[in-house]
């Protein structure tokens, strides 16, 4: 049995801890209050250090697992859900780094190499997700570095750690949608109630009616106000939580992709392929091979080139 955390607190962080210091370094356990659909002014470099669960960045709905990174642009709306069974806790959970524009922006204006910074942190207002395991192993190790440093010291090694990710190449954007075309701090806020409740209920049959019943809305409202703080309309949004969790199933084990369909709360096999198609653009047999495939080359990273050779 798992249990996703319910989210209580204002969708808008204020940090209002910089104490006159350039960056923000901070870890959090789960569950935490922290963890809510939200979004700052501020970016954020945020590394998953433990468990596994449901990432929503804009409008992009995803896996994590241990050792995932990611950076948000400002008042791009994200949050990461943890999958875990029922009175676990996780002590430490996140990672974090919190810096702003004026940051950069005044830094640059003196040390001009930091300008090479810039066409990632534009990026970063979609989400990005950094796939290279050899650059996530250093950035793992300059996470703990800022973490267990101060000052000088812990600025070096942070922006070490952006020189880092910018020369990356390998990596996702996320969102389809940037933060200033998603719905202000009120309706996001709201909208936090409704999410929280389709993360408890995604897996059964869970029409438009019951959630806007939850929130006391009419149906056509709640259909609006939901889009405009997602950027999904409401079917659309269930459909792809669903299909991220059939991406999981159909990586993570051998149930039969008929078992898979059902678990991730869809009623019938043609729906289901039919969306699988539409959303990964394949079917989801072979999204199961390439994900099998995918696993065994950062399991054995020189079988590929060992095959390649001997062709």
């Amino acid at each position: 049995m798992t249990r996703l955390a319910r989210a209580t607190d204002p969708s808008y962080e204020l940090m209002d801890d910089h104490n006159g210091l350039s960056i923000i370094y901070r870890q959090h356990g789960f569950p935490c209050p922290l963890v809510r659909w939200h979004f700052h002014k501020e970016y954020e470099l945020h590394l998953i250090v433990a468990s596994s669960g449901k990432v929503f960045v804009g409008d992009y709905i995803g896996n994590f697992y241990p050792d995932t990174l990611f950076l948000t642009g400002p008042n791009l709306p994200h949050n990461w859900i943890s999958q875990i069974t029922e009175g676990e806790v996780i002590s430490t959970r996140d990672m974090l780094v919190n810096f702003t524009d004026e940051l950069l922006e005044g830094a640059a204006s003196v040390f001009t190499e930091l300008k090479t910074l810039t066409p990632m942190l534009e990026r970063s207002h979609y989400g990005i997700e950094f796939r290279c395991k050899a650059t996530l192993r250093k950035a793992v190790d300059l996470m703990q570095c800022i973490a267990s440093s101060t000052g000088v010291t812990r600025l070096g090694h942070f922006l070490i750690l952006l020189e880092l990710l910018a020369d990356c190449d390998d990596y996702q954007l996320l969102s389809g949608v940037m933060a200033g075309q998603l719905a202000d701090e009120q309706t996001i806020d709201r909208t936090n109630r409704a999410v929280d409740y389709i993360f408890s209920h995604y897996a059964r049959e869970l029409p438009l009616e019951e959630v806007a019943a939850y929130m006391g809305m009419k149906p056509t409202y709640f259909s609006r106000v939901f889009k405009q703080a997602t950027g999904r309309c409401f079917i659309e949004f269930v459909n792809r939580l669903r299909i991220s969790k059939s991406c999981e199933l159909l990586a993570d084990g051998e149930k039969p992709v008929t078992d898979v369909c059902f678990e991730s709360g869809f009623n019938n096999i043609s729906n289901f392929n039919r969306r699988f198609q539409q959303l990964k653009g394949m079917t989801p047999s072979h999204y199961r091979r390439l994900a099998v495939q995918r696993l065994t080359e950062q399991n054995h990273p020189g079988l590929n080139e060992r095959l390649r050779s001997a062709k």
